[in-house]
């Protein structure tokens, strides 16, 4: 998918990390880096799809920072970078209270004795 630029142009859209880790495929890229790198025919062996539809979601987790890529030889190889996942934890972290406040609120509702029995 691409934008146009006030010149018209087409521009590449880029792709935040709460984009990129939407997708369940994507996901499961990202934890199968997290043991190493690993170049694309490796990944896309773990895949019912073409390495080709890997490829695009391998670009996207790019685009969001999630994964780098180096090229050695004819092979291009990836790897997590988990930096970028440190901003999805700081939003997350921030709802977390409410999360907290309700588990909270259940569970003395479901501790608390029943006086009308």
């Amino acid at each position: 998918m691409s934008k146009r630029n006030a010149a018209g142009e087409a521009t590449a859209e880029k792709h935040d990390v709460f984009q990129a880790i939407a997708d369940p495929t994507r996901r499961s890229v990202l934890r199968l880096l997290v043991d190493g790198e690993l170049p694309v025919n490796a990944i896309s062996g773990h895949f019912p799809m073409t390495r080709t539809a890997v490829s695009k979601h391998l670009r996207v987790l790019s685009d969001a920072g999630l994964v780098q890529e180096r090229k050695v030889g004819r092979e291009t190889r990836y790897k997590l970078n988990a930096d970028p996942l440190r901003e999805l934890k700081s939003w997350l972290a921030f709802y977390e209270r409410f999360w907290e406040n309700k588990l909270e609120a259940l569970r003395r509702y479901v501790e608390e004795p029943d006086d009308s029995i």
